[in-house]
């Protein structure tokens, strides 16, 4: 079965728009798995530690028939691929790819939260979501456009677009 999911891609290191657009081709070639739709990427403040560069975001809309625990699989693998640590929480990174929505479901274990649990204080997602998807719900019902609405301002910047062959 088709799933519609969300991802949540952001870096600040090692040329930042440029680790995104490799991610999305990267994406788009996963398995069982669709490119709908790549919204604007976005620069931002960081959130937590303040010592390191701004991150630049975007988000993906993709169409799986992988089961969720086998996308975020994929999603580590890439995170890998591009060189990913996991040194300090919050910190730097040349890649981050969250899974923030997968169609209805509400996912809560050890690995995996769906929606993901900070999205309401995202605004850095928030956009991106509401640029590929104005009118999603999550499956509470509640609106990007909502959370949007309610979301702190973390100074987001839309970037123009990558010039990438």
């Amino acid at each position: 079965m088709q799933t519609d999911v969300f991802i949540g891609l952001g870096s600040n290191l090692q040329e930042p728009a440029a680790q995104l657009a490799r991610a999305v081709a990267e994406l788009a070639a996963l398995p069982d798995t669709t490119l709908i739709a790549q919204s604007p990427f976005y620069a931002s403040r960081p959130v937590g530690p303040q010592d390191q560069p701004d991150f630049v975001n975007g988000a993906v809309w993709l169409s799986s028939r992988l089961v969720p625990h086998a996308l975020l699989d994929q999603l580590q693998a890439i995170e890998q691929a591009h060189g990913r640590e996991r040194l300090r929480h919050w910190g730097p990174r040349t890649l981050d790819l969250d899974l923030l929505v997968f169609g209805s479901q509400t996912l809560n274990d050890d690995r995996l939260i769906v929606p993901h649990r900070e999205l309401p204080n995202r605004d850095f997602v928030l956009q991106p979501l509401l640029d590929l998807k104005p009118d999603l719900t999550l499956p509470d019902g509640t609106t990007i456009v909502t959370l949007r609405t309610q979301c702190p301002d973390n100074r987001l910047r839309r970037l123009p677009p990558p010039d990438y062959p």
